[in-house]
């Protein structure tokens, strides 16, 4: 079982920030391009369709979730190939989500950081495992190497981050 490796942090505006790191063996523009053209994305998280640029919305279709819907993607903030700044709209029961990531270079290496804030740290107990999937999905796409299987994080990974969203709170 992968051991989860986020954490939950108070975040800016009376939010939480659910935080995981990945490092890659290849320079950010490469990383970028794994993170937005479509068919890279495609292979690890899903594609997307539209016209990218700042202030636009396009579609996303998260392929290994259940069901075929698109949720709208805006995109709010980019610099690339070191940070993109997003809104989800993932569903009318769901409210939006405010996500970021940033590709730090050193030495032909990139570390990305994936930034998911929340209103409530308890929602991390579900979110949590799925962004621990979908970024070791981004791994083993970049990688070459067998994808993971969703049910090796969830539900085996929601103590964990119940345990983080509790201690949070208590900070």
């Amino acid at each position: 079982m992968p051991e989860p490796t986020g954490h939950i942090s108070q975040g800016r505006d009376l939010t939480f920030e659910l935080t995981l790191t990945r490092r890659f063996d290849a320079p950010a523009a490469e990383v970028w391009a794994s993170l937005t053209d479509p068919a890279q994305t495609a292979e690890w998280l899903g594609p997307w369709r539209g016209t990218p640029g700042v202030g636009n919305t396009v579609e996303l279709q998260m392929a290994f979730e259940e069901g075929d819907s698109w949720s709208a993607v805006r995109i709010d903030e980019c610099d690339a190939p070191h940070r993109i700044s997003v809104s989800v709209t993932v569903s009318e029961d769901i409210s939006g989500w405010d996500l970021e990531v940033t590709l730090a270079e050193q030495d032909g290496e990139t570390e990305l950081t994936f930034v998911h804030r929340l209103d409530d740290p308890a929602a991390a107990e579900s979110i949590g495992p799925g962004w621990e999937y979908y970024l070791d999905m981004l791994v083993a796409a970049r990688t070459g190497t067998e994808r993971p299987e969703f049910d090796d994080y969830y539900p085996s990974q929601v103590v964990y981050y119940t345990k983080q969203a509790n201690r949070v709170l208590t900070e």
